[in-house]
């Protein structure tokens, strides 16, 4: 009857186990299950996939610092994780992971590697000679009003954008404390059209902060990935300087990426000024 009653699960047995609920919460990431059952119209595009690796036995050029390394096809991450490891985010858009002739580390350790600093690259060599690497697919995806009563959607289920700036669980947390928020005002969770009257809270309320990550990082990742167009080329290097620069050139976009500033209005001023310097470099 499109209203959605409960879950079926297998417990540690085996079995399948049914629970019911008035209101069923998922927030089970990008892979999420019960997403495809009550919102099949949601639809998600792969971007890229992060292959991951541990570096052992290195330093990073800036200590306990996370870093973003602009390499051509795409950027790569790399972030302590102990005293003398490093765990590094291989960035392989889609369009170069499906070309026929492609090979993960024939991509890394001739195309990539010659790109990294020098203390970096001996031991990312190693980390892919030892084949130990972990893939994730990098998904996109709207925030689109679930189509059934009786169950709601959060983070990543309900949500995606490229990971490169790290804002999944900045989004996540948001949505959680509309959701605590919308909770303290409902008295009875039977009541269909009261509950079904959430969506419309939480769509209007996580907009602001929401799209304002999801534009910026998936912007940033489609513009650090633009190695063979000369214009955006030098609109990446602008734009790497712009954020470089001290006062609100980097203060505003790093308050957007953490979340602590939602304003799309102030993401596009941005946006505008980049270009403007841009413009300027080449002039």
């Amino acid at each position: 009857d499109g209203h959605v009653r409960g879950v079926t699960y297998s417990d540690g047995s085996g079995n399948d186990v049914e629970a019911f609920a008035k209101l069923t919460v998922a927030c089970d990431g990008c892979f999420s299950r019960l997403r495809r059952m009550v919102n099949p119209s949601a639809e998600y595009e792969v971007m890229s996939q992060f292959h991951g690796l541990i570096l052992r036995d290195v330093s990073l050029p800036f200590p306990e610092h996370g870093h973003v390394v602009l390499l051509d096809p795409a950027p790569s991450l790399f972030y302590p994780i102990s005293s003398s490891e490093v765990r590094c985010l291989v960035d392989v858009p889609a369009e170069v992971s499906r070309a026929p002739e492609f090979n993960v580390k024939k991509h890394m350790i001739e195309k990539l590697a010659p790109q990294l600093p020098e203390e970096l690259t001996t031991s990312f060599v190693e980390a892919v000679e030892r084949g130990d690497m972990k893939c994730m697919p990098n998904r996109a995806m709207p925030a689109i009003p679930v189509g059934m009563t009786g169950a709601i959607l959060l983070g990543d289920s309900f949500n995606m954008r490229h990971p490169l700036t790290g804002g999944g669980m900045t989004v996540a947390l948001n949505d959680v404390n509309h959701f605590r928020n919308f909770l303290r005002t409902v008295g009875d969770l039977s009541d269909v059209g009261l509950v079904s009257s959430l969506q419309a809270y939480l769509l209007a309320e996580r907009q602001s902060l929401s799209s304002t990550i999801n534009i910026l990082a998936n912007a940033l990742y489609s513009l650090f990935c633009a190695n063979d167009d000369p214009a955006l080329k030098d609109m990446k290097i602008a734009c790497f300087d712009y954020l470089s620069k001290p006062g609100r050139w980097s203060s505003d976009p790093i308050s957007m990426l953490g979340g602590l500033t939602g304003r799309p209005y102030l993401l596009l001023a941005h946006f505008f000024g980049v270009a403007a310097y841009a413009c300027g470099r080449i002039l």
